[in-house]
């Protein structure tokens, strides 16, 4: 068995004196993990770093064996990212996230949406906003998709403003004022792709929304914590935005 393609990688774990198993995240082949012999040698070590783009090939003498992976370099984003906390949260919570998938199950649009999210890191006013919009695909493409085209309780599909934590469908702002303070905010740009940048407000209230519903489907079922660094952004999300108003 013999594949090669271009993957992103998620994460490296030890294995004996000198190898990694490393995890990937391929288009075609979805996450994948293999053996790198000498994964832990001075010239592999920078290039297993997550988020970056690597040429993988993987062997294996039955299609359900661990394997082997040979993996060259493509694009080495995680150099350009380790000395900026902000923007190396940004990194560890989208990898970190993407290892949630199960394995050797393709998710095409996923991987896209990754790609897209990674190149996003370099513009500080965009990358945030994409992760949230990321995370909100994640949702879809595991089966837990929010419903956010019209209001739950009136069927309308304008002025949606809020989102139930129970079902996971929007409300809009005269259906939902009674009870605003149980229902979570709805960022327009979760919505739409509208031009101009989303605020850190906005970018806040979208991450603590699909912070709950990965939080409640996925993480929680399978005894699992959100990436630390997603906190950490928030954390620092949070801090600017108290900045700009001081």
């Amino acid at each position: 068995m013999h594949w090669s393609e271009e993957a992103v990688v998620l994460g490296v774990r030890r294995h004996g004196e000198t190898s990694a198993i490393v995890d990937l995240m391929t288009r075609g082949h979805g996450r994948h993990l293999g053996l790198v012999r000498g994964g832990r040698s001075r010239r592999l070590r920078p290039v297993l770093q997550p988020g970056n783009l690597v040429l993988a090939n993987w062997r294996a003498r039955l299609e359900d064996q661990l394997g082997t992976f040979t993996v060259e370099p493509v694009a080495m984003r995680a150099a350009g990212l380790i000395a900026d906390p902000f923007k190396l949260a940004g990194l560890n919570s989208l990898t970190g996230l993407s290892q949630v998938l199960p394995e050797r199950e393709p998710h095409p649009r996923l991987y896209d949406a990754l790609s897209v999210a990674l190149a996003a890191l370099d513009d500080d006013e965009v990358w945030p906003a994409v992760l949230a919009r990321f995370e909100l695909g994640l949702l879809d493409e595991l089966g837990f998709g929010l419903d956010l085209t019209c209001c739950a309780a009136t069927g309308a599909q304008d002025d949606l403003v809020f989102v139930s934590p129970r079902t996971g469908r929007a409300v809009s702002a005269a259906a939902g004022a009674p009870y605003r303070d149980r229902l979570f905010a709805l960022p327009a740009f979760l919505r739409d792709a509208r031009p101009g940048h989303p605020t850190p407000e906005e970018v806040i209230a979208g991450l603590r929304l699909t912070g709950h519903f990965l939080q409640r489907h996925i993480l929680e079922p399978r005894d699992l914590a959100a990436p630390g660094a997603r906190a950490l952004l928030i954390e620092r999300l949070a801090r600017r935005t108290a900045a700009a108003r001081a």
